[in-house]
Order: structure tokens, then sequence, then C-alpha cells
């Protein structure tokens, strides 16, 4: 469950999610360590991670820590946490503030298996309980 005193974070593009990703992997990381983690799947260069990162310290989604010559980065939400944030936006952005209506889409789309409605069956029972 996301602690409530955890920060609220701007939205992050795809980009920084990628990076995000690395440090919720494995943290703290240096620019280098996320590099070999996202470059070659991503083909990106060492400038463009240095980038991405300075972008969420500024949106306060990661903390950096100098180490000798080096920084390295910390974040500051988990990863619930800002999926929690995400999907609000989502259901307030798209459906009115109602989840129950991004369900009804789902399900109207065929985008739900019967895995799925069975899971959200177990959670909805785990809810009322």
């Amino acid at each position: 469950m996301a602690r409530r005193d955890e920060p609220k974070v701007e939205r992050i593009s795809e980009a920084e999610h990628a990076v995000m990703e690395a440090l919720w992997e494995k943290s703290p990381l240096s620019a280098a360590d996320v590099c070999d983690r996202v470059c070659a799947q991503r083909d990106w260069s060492m400038p463009t991670v240095k980038t991405l990162l300075s972008r969420l310290v500024a949106k306060g989604a990661v903390a950096t820590e100098a180490e000798g010559r080096r920084f390295l980065y910390t974040p500051l939400i988990e990863r619930a946490a800002y999926a929690g944030q995400e999907s609000r936006r989502l259901v307030d952005r798209l459906f009115g503030g109602r989840p129950a209506s991004l369900f009804a889409h789902l399900a109207e789309s065929e985008a739900l298996n019967e895995d799925d409605l069975a899971e959200i069956e177990r959670l909805l029972k785990a809810l009322r309980s």
C-alpha cells in the first residue's frame, strides 16, 4: 500500500518512466548504471539518460546524492504510489472520476478475459470483507 506521506509527482513521460522502472528495480544507481539497464533496448545514449534523470529530479520523482565524482539516483516515490496517481488521473480525465465506467469500458471492448474478471471479482470480495 502507498504511504500517504509520499510526494505527488507531476506526470512523467514514457521515456522518464523507463528510467523510473530501472530505479524501482534497484537503487541507488548512477547514470551509467541506468544506461546499462535501458540504453541498448531503447537505442539511447548516456546524454539522453542524464537529461531524463535531470527532468525526474526537477519533478521531485528522484533524489540525487553525490558519491565522489558521480551522482547516485534514488526514486522518491514508490512504483505502486505512482501507479495509483496515474490510475486516478486516467479515471478522472477519461471516465468522469468513476472507476466503474473504466471497468464497463474494458468489459464492453472485450479487453477483459475470464482470468481478468475472476481477479476483479476476488479483489471486490476482499474489499467488501
